[in-house]
């Protein structure tokens, strides 16, 4: 076999397309593998450089090709697109991997250790859980209207509302056992929201960055973890607006013939870490609409005079982006007295 210069690996469970190359960019590997067979392959491979896309337990065979001396590169599947010719089967998404890795511009995604995996992990079943509340929530809701029963927007109203709903002897005995079963699925569903949000802050505790960034208004613990985890590396951004543009936070461009359009935000990148933005930016906005804010922004109260809060709310996200971003790189403090200049730095 020809010396390979690189590899272009498409991923599954079970089967693993490649697709290398000598340097003479000529094909002289195609070869499908199965799980148990790529641990030996690859370690008989002398060492090269193996390209795959950033996807489901890409992490995973990243590492393991590491160990065995092999330089990883993980590409985002929407650069990957444009390469694959007529035809969509695994030996024609390999040869575009292949062909995509060998550009220069091309971007590369970090790989993640184990550890932070398990952090991603961790924040994910927190989301998962509070999913489940909220479903659960408003099923309760909606079962107890039909009895006549209902209780004030937000969680905290729905024990008192099966409570209520418990001590009622005139409803049928089926009803009151079902919703006998909501309270208990209710309460262990909480109870494991706070176990997974106890380790959650512990995690926080124990970064000094996160600690550092919690201090932006607006962002707070959960949202200054979500920003450490979820980022991959600060320093591969140029700049605060690059890392506002990862996030989906800045206007989408169809611009053409030298006339400017921009659209709505691009809501790339992690739906996530921008919701939590977006999220505690608008908390913030309440706020200062209520007048219980110290020190506001004249241009937040400028911006809130002039525009819509939703709008304002985003606008206010992608800020806080560029602020985090500039601090992450800087290892800064944040300093609400020189906020302004700080946000126009980070710009």
């Amino acid at each position: 076999m020809e010396q390979i210069i690189r590899i272009g690996m498409d991923t599954s469970k079970h089967v693993f397309q490649l697709h290398g190359v000598n340097a003479a960019e000529q094909p002289v590997l195609r070869k499908k593998l199965r799980r148990k067979e790529m641990q030996d392959f690859f370690t008989k491979l002398p060492p090269t450089v193996v390209a795959f896309e950033a996807c489901g337990g890409s992490h995973y065979w990243a590492r393991q090709l590491q160990r065995l001396g092999h330089e990883v590169k993980m590409l985002p599947p929407q650069y990957v697109k444009p390469y694959v010719k007529r035809g969509k089967n695994d030996a024609a998404d390999a040869e575009a991997l292949c062909e995509a890795m060998s550009r220069p511009t091309m971007r590369i995604v970090p790989v993640k250790t184990a550890e932070q995996q398990a952090a991603l992990m961790l924040v994910g079943m927190r989301d998962r859980l509070i999913r489940n509340r909220t479903q659960l929530a408003n099923a309760i809701r909606g079962y107890s209207a039909e009895f006549g029963y209902t209780a004030a927007k937000g969680v905290r109203h729905i024990v008192p509302l099966l409570d209520r709903i418990s001590a009622d002897e005139t409803l049928p005995e089926m009803a009151r056992d079902l919703f006998a079963i909501h309270a208990r699925e209710y309460v262990q569903l909480q109870a494991e929201i706070e176990k997974v949000e106890t380790r959650l802050m512990a995690w926080h505790r124990a970064d000094e960055c996160s600690r550092r960034l919690a201090q932006i208004p607006g962002v707070g613990p959960i949202g200054a973890s979500l920003l450490i985890m979820k980022t991959p590396a600060p320093e591969l951004f140029r700049s605060g607006r690059d890392f506002a543009a990862w996030l989906g936070l800045t206007p989408k461009d169809h611009s053409t013939a030298g006339k400017v359009k921009l659209g709505v935000i691009t809501r790339a990148g992690d739906e996530a870490l921008r919701r939590t933005l977006v999220v505690g930016s608008t908390s913030l906005l309440q706020q200062i609409r209520a007048g219980r804010a110290r020190n506001a922004s004249p241009w937040l109260v400028n911006m809130l005079r002039r525009k819509p809060p939703k709008l304002v709310a985003v606008a206010l996200a992608n800020k806080i982006a560029r602020i985090a971003w500039k601090m992450m790189i800087t290892g800064a403090v944040y300093n609400s007295r020189s906020a302004g200049p700080a946000a126009a730095s980070a710009i």
